[in-house]
């Protein structure tokens, strides 16, 4: 008997050991992989903010849920990635407003050329209750926007000569993101108006087929085009935010304790990317310089808002119930 009781004692640590092991395997099948999209190259202002949302949220929530980032677009394009979140095929991204716009209209207004003021002030409206506004429109097509980017300011860059004034326009061939307005922006100021992925613009400036495009100095210089665009001029015609949006099916499985930490991380990743980027705008500044760019600053913007003008009247009148936000976003200090 006391044989048959020692024996046992080997079984029963290995029945301990195998449901241990299985308790293991039951538990990491439980964590939730993410899958977040992103259009920058690594070390770019916001793929930094985003590894650090991503590290935060699996540490904060012991594993449970393991944010990774895609970077330079591999899971697709913009439009493209926006629609794969709405439908929980990818859990989160970090989106700029701007080809927003088909799929939550709320968002066009944030596309209006000059809205802003400058680049300070689109925080300060951001980050207050008319931000909120934008983040209900956005929740009501499944995206769940929990902080906001900054893009800097965008200007005209160029193959072939410095724009000063409005009529410097004329006749160029000029890549802009997929959004109506600016096509009309272009057009109003007498260019051609090329919407084109954004991979596809430097192989274009190359060969020709388009004369210029417009963005801020970090992607100007972190996608290689001033090796091309040999003109820069700073219109600062738009300042537009993106945000740090998670799939609502996402959203919707998580607790509200790791609700907490994941909103806790894309707030605390907002102000690190704004850090990163004002440092990033100053840098690549001067590496663009370096490289022979010439830079102009516009002396006259208002020979350009001017141009706006119908812009903001036919939308307004497309969308009368948008003229006290546009107002509101103007007064805001």
């Amino acid at each position: 008997m006391s044989y048959s009781l020692y024996s046992r004692i080997p079984l029963s640590l290995a029945a301990l050991a195998t449901a241990g092991a299985l308790m293991s395997v039951s538990l990491s099948a439980e964590a939730e992989d993410w899958r977040g999209w992103n259009v920058h190259p690594d070390g770019y202002p916001n793929s930094l903010a985003l590894k650090s949302f991503a590290d935060e949220v699996s540490e904060k929530t012991d594993g449970r849920i393991n944010p990774r980032v895609y970077n330079n677009a591999v899971l697709g394009d913009q439009p493209d990635a926006i629609d794969q979140a709405r439908s929980g095929a990818l859990d989160f991204g970090n989106f700029n407003m701007g080809p927003m716009g088909p799929i939550v209209p709320e968002t066009d207004v944030l596309s209006l050329p000059f809205l802003f003021k400058d680049v300070d002030q689109m925080y300060r409206v951001m980050d207050g209750d008319i931000g909120k506004r934008f983040a209900d429109a956005l929740a009501e097509k499944n995206l769940i926007a929990l902080s906001w980017f900054g893009s800097g300011s965008r200007s005209f860059y160029n193959t072939d000569h410095p724009i000063e004034e409005p009529d410097d326009v004329k006749g160029l061939k000029l890549r802009v993101m997929n959004n109506d307005l600016y096509v009309q922006m272009v057009d109003a100021l007498g260019g051609n108006a090329t919407p084109m992925p954004y991979g596809e613009v430097f192989q274009s400036l190359k060969t020709g087929v388009i004369d210029g495009a417009e963005n801020n100095f970090p992607s100007f210089e972190s996608s290689n085009h001033y090796e091309v665009a040999k003109y820069f001029s700073e219109t600062d015609h738009l300042i537009i935010p993106e945000c740090l949006c998670i799939a609502e099916s996402s959203w919707d499985e998580l607790s509200d304790e790791d609700k907490s930490i994941v909103r806790t991380a894309a707030e605390n990743a907002a102000q690190e990317q704004r850090k990163l980027w004002a440092e990033r705008v100053e840098k690549s500044q001067e590496v663009v310089e370096q490289a022979g760019v010439k830079i102009n600053q516009v002396k006259d913007k208002a020979a350009f808002q001017a141009k706006m003008k119908p812009i903001y009247q036919s939308f307004i009148e497309a969308h009368p119930d948008m003229e006290a936000l546009i107002d509101d976003i103007r007064q805001t200090e």
